[in-house]
């Protein structure tokens, strides 16, 4: 099929390279052009803008990071929705608060399109091998158009719902997992003092209830910060889980409830990106706070 891409960051970069895999004929845009160039190398074409991109295309996807970078995609005289979409499928996988996605999607039906909401669960590695877990928000009739190219991008994909129901579920799944980093570097401080190396202290935790299953994959990374060893490329940054973490919180809000553990956790990351932190992953976050938070 001909499939746009609307944001080529790391995890847009991932599903392209899925979907170039799976045959599909890719045109891409970004914002900032230079971050094309792994797509384009691989045969995706570049659009000057959405407007174009949605223009060479059957279904559009957009990744972007928030409801100001959706507005800037989609609107406006060089927007997506400014090219004859009418026809057009739109899967728009970022993870934002549900109204986002749900204003959205009214426009893209006022103009003719059809639309589906689909945020993930999974980073860069899952994504490029299509093994996310897809939650769609969306009628029946959208999602059984949009299910066939989902289905070569996720290991699960359920539909949950009208729009905004997905991005309900990619927030309250999300939630614990971001906030397990700032209580995992809380766990150390105790535990750091038993003697025991950061390996076999991490080796311990990871086979015990009291940790996420992520955990088995990312205890090298998290001993590496404990160590003080130079950090492996980001699969999902500090800057990241800000936004995220953000989200929670202005969501809840919105439907009357506080998240105080949420809030706290905003607050580490907050001052761990303040401190230089923001483009690194965060499972740095526990060895930064180990070394910061001391009581003076």
């Amino acid at each position: 099929m001909k499939i746009a891409i609307l944001g080529t960051g790391r995890m847009g970069s991932a599903m392209g390279e899925r979907l170039l895999d799976q045959g599909h004929t890719l045109t891409v845009w970004n914002r900032t052009p230079s971050k094309t160039k792994a797509l384009t190398d691989r045969g995706a074409s570049l659009a000057q803008t959405p407007a174009q991109a949605v223009e060479h295309s059957e279904i559009i996807i957009s990744v972007l990071t928030d409801a100001k970078a959706i507005e800037g995609a989609y609107l406006g005289n060089t927007g997506a929705l400014n090219s004859n979409v009418k026809g057009k499928l739109f899967i728009d996988m970022s993870t934002v608060r549900p109204q986002t996605g749900i204003d959205l999607g009214a426009k893209v039906k006022a103009a003719g399109g059809g639309f589906v909401e689909c945020p993930v669960g999974g980073t860069v590695g899952p994504a490029r091998d299509g093994k996310l877990f897809g939650l769609a928000g969306g009628s029946d009739e959208d999602f059984e158009k949009a299910k066939p190219v989902l289905l070569q991008m996720c290991r699960r994909l359920e539909h949950v719902g009208a729009v905004g129901s997905g991005a309900s579920m990619k927030l309250a799944i999300n939630l614990p997992l971001l906030i397990y980093w700032q209580a995992l570097g809380e766990a150390l401080s105790i535990a750091q003092h038993s003697g025991l190396k950061p390996e076999k202290i991490m080796d311990i935790l990871s086979d015990t209830s009291g940790t996420p299953a992520i955990l088995k994959m990312r205890i090298p990374a998290v001993v590496a910060a404990l160590e003080g060893k130079p950090a492996e490329s980001a699969h999902f940054n500090i800057d990241s889980i800000r936004k995220d973490l953000r989200t929670m919180v202005e969501e809840a809000k919105a439907l009357g409830y506080e998240l105080p553990t949420t809030q706290a956790a905003l607050n580490s990351f907050n001052a761990a990106s303040t401190a230089g932190l923001g483009d690194a992953d965060g499972t740095q976050l526990a060895a930064w706070w180990i070394k910061n938070a001391k009581i003076a």
